[in-house]
């Protein structure tokens, strides 16, 4: 971990949250007043349009969850205190968030691994079915006549191939 990302870290640790963001909101009959009032009022650019920024609320930083320490916090598995505001980009920042690669493993050398994995896995699944596969107890069946190509009334073109049988 590099040592800035620790100090913002440990900075985001002391810092005290904000318990509680002081804005107004219309309740649910005044914004269906405001509605009724609105002739070109149209769903779609009033659903999908951003608020606006809240000027009160306290930001919290952007570090992830997983460089905080596990311990001092009243919901130790997703390390924060209740009642605390959610920081903006929550759903990254939590522990559920995106893993963060460990230092010093560049995308080639994960990649790398990955592979290498991937190759001993294969490698030890065909050696154990090429050497603890038993052979059959019975004798595979033989046609004569050339598997009966002509006998079946098929085309010489089409024939199964011939295993010639060893002498063992």
């Amino acid at each position: 971990m590099s040592s800035i990302v620790q100090r913002a870290a440990w900075r985001a640790a002391r810092r005290p949250f904000t318990r509680y963001a002081s804005t107004y909101r219309k309740s649910s009959s005044e914004h269906m007043e405001e509605i009724g009032r609105d002739s070109s009022f149209n769903p779609m650019i009033d659903i999908n349009t951003d608020p606006e920024p809240l000027e009160h609320y306290e930001y919290a930083p952007p570090v992830s969850r997983q460089y905080l320490t596990p311990y001092g916090w009243n919901d130790m598995a997703m390390r924060r205190n209740f009642e605390d505001p959610l920081p903006e980009h929550d759903e990254l920042h939590s522990m559920w968030g995106p893993d963060i690669p460990p230092p010093g493993v560049s995308s080639r050398m994960a990649l790398t691994h990955f592979l290498l994995a991937v190759g001993a896995f294969t490698g030890i699944f065909f050696s154990i079915k090429s050497f603890l596969t038993p052979e059959p107890h019975f004798i595979r069946r033989t046609y004569p006549h050339d598997g009966l190509v002509t006998e079946l009334g098929g085309l010489t073109e089409n024939k199964a191939r011939i295993e010639e049988e060893s002498e063992d």
